[in-house]
């Protein structure tokens, strides 16, 4: 299964609209799934909530989390990720406002693939995501998930 998506986690309609522009005039036509907290990604990836159902053996191809999120933050979100079997290995980009060291330093030690301030100028930021959607998305290689 090859369906290729990316979920992105992010509280900020405005920082989701210029990820979505973004992506799209970079001609990165790409499923992007949108969460708004760390509640509504959990229960996205574990197929809970809202979500029950939902066929777990197709997972994002990359997630973009925010770490400022309601409810659970972003932290949390990546922990519980790492913490299980099935999503271990799922790719995990922190997408953050936050350029505090302290920030950076724990996302890599609870296990983020990468680190990225978004830019506050909307042409840096939308270099930043086509550069982020290329490589993630295209160039990546990523161990195949058995069918079950």
């Amino acid at each position: 299964m090859d369906r290729r998506f990316v979920l992105l986690v992010e509280d900020s309609a405005d920082d989701v609209e210029l990820t979505l522009r973004a992506l799209s005039r970079s001609d990165i036509l790409v499923e992007v799934v949108v969460v708004h907290d760390g509640v509504e990604a959990l229960d996205f990836i574990f197929g809970t909530g809202p979500y029950a159902g939902r066929n777990l053996n197709v997972m994002p191809t990359v997630v973009f989390l925010d770490l400022k999120l309601p409810r659970v933050n972003g932290f949390e979100v990546l922990q519980r990720i790492r913490a299980d079997e099935r999503t271990k290995l799922l790719p995990v980009v922190i997408l953050t406002s936050s350029n505090e060291e302290r920030d950076l330093i724990r996302s890599y030690e609870l296990g983020a693939n990468s680190y990225v301030c978004k830019p506050v100028n909307y042409i840096q930021f939308s270099e930043a995501i086509r550069q982020l959607g290329l490589y993630w998305l295209f160039l990546n290689e990523f161990p195949m998930r058995e069918n079950k």
